[in-house]
């Protein structure tokens, strides 16, 4: 199969064993049988479909920010979109491909005078990830600006689907129960003030450095927001700040966050998490559930 994978798949950049902890933003992460960093929709539809074809599994990881990559690593194919990356401008719609970095497309959409994306420009991680999960923050949402995005199916067909037909929620959209994959995406935003789009990002990127560790790896925040609570606030109540199990502890700036302060492996995050939502149950009575995505094999 190896001979055939480097005829099928001649051009693309394969790399075997290799270890994710090296690309996660957490620092954690056994390794793939198979990374692929496809260039264009064309060679990731090859991926796909020389993996179905001999019945590999196959994942997309995007820019591997809300997630935990198990120690043991992920069989089949892992895919990456780091060179998935352009952006560009048509009027008063940006359109940015998967792997572009999300931040770094909201500034794209600062430089144009284009307002209506402010509130992304701290949240990080790529756009494809943020389409797939509605990313949001400070009251505003990728379902606010989505026009429509390009995938890629289980099958390996490329479709295009508007937004209206993405069923968001918080935290939500379709491409999660179809297992969908984003290629890229348009977003709708307005003409605005370039200072003024400007001092709204320096506002809320304030805001973001006061109250999140920045300073450490993390998997961004672990917990979805409990209906008429916050998770960090409940956390903070069970007097778990600075709880730490391996070398990762429940922040001290933010509760809702865990950091990774002394190589930590996604053990320790997976037994910390489990911890955490034992003692917030036994403290408030509430359950906390997990917006991080936890994926692979535990180590053996």
């Amino acid at each position: 199969m190896i001979d055939e994978m480097k005829i099928s798949l001649e051009g693309i950049d394969i790399r075997r064993d290799e270890p994710l902890k090296n690309y996660t933003y957490t620092k954690v992460g056994g390794p793939a049988d198979f990374l692929a960093f496809p260039r264009n929709g064309y060679e990731l539809s090859r991926i796909v479909k020389f993996a179905n074809k001999h019945g590999l599994p196959w994942l997309v990881l995007g820019n591997a920010s809300n997630l935990i990559v198990r120690d043991g690593g992920i069989r089949g194919f892992v895919i990456m979109f780091n060179k998935l990356n352009m952006v560009t401008v048509n009027g008063y719609t940006i359109e940015a491909e998967a792997g572009a970095n999300l931040i770094e497309t909201t500034k794209v959409a600062q430089f144009h005078s284009l307002t209506g994306f402010e509130f992304a420009c701290g949240i990080p991680g790529s756009v494809g990830g943020a389409v797939f999960m509605n990313a949001g923050a400070y009251g505003g949402e990728i379902a606010h600006v989505l026009v429509s995005a390009k995938v890629l199916t289980k099958a390996g067909e490329i479709k295009t689907i508007d937004g209206k037909d993405m069923h968001f929620g918080y935290r939500h959209s379709i491409l999660q129960d179809e297992e969908e994959v984003v290629i890229s995406a348009k977003f709708a935003l307005k003409p605005g003030d370039y200072q003024q789009i400007t001092q709204e990002m320096k506002r809320l990127n304030h805001l973001r450095a006061l109250k999140q560790p920045l300073e450490h790896p993390s998997c961004g925040s672990v917990f979805k927001r409990p209906v008429g609570h916050f998770a960090g606030q409940l956390i903070t109540e069970a007097d778990l700040k600075g709880y730490r199990i391996g070398g990762v502890e429940v922040s001290t700036k933010h509760a809702g966050f865990m950091v990774n302060v002394a190589d930590g492996n996604a053990k320790d995050y997976e037994d910390l998490i489990a911890a955490v939502i034992a003692k917030v149950k036994a403290h408030s009575g509430i359950t906390l559930e997990p917006e991080v995505r936890i994926i692979g094999e535990k180590e053996k």
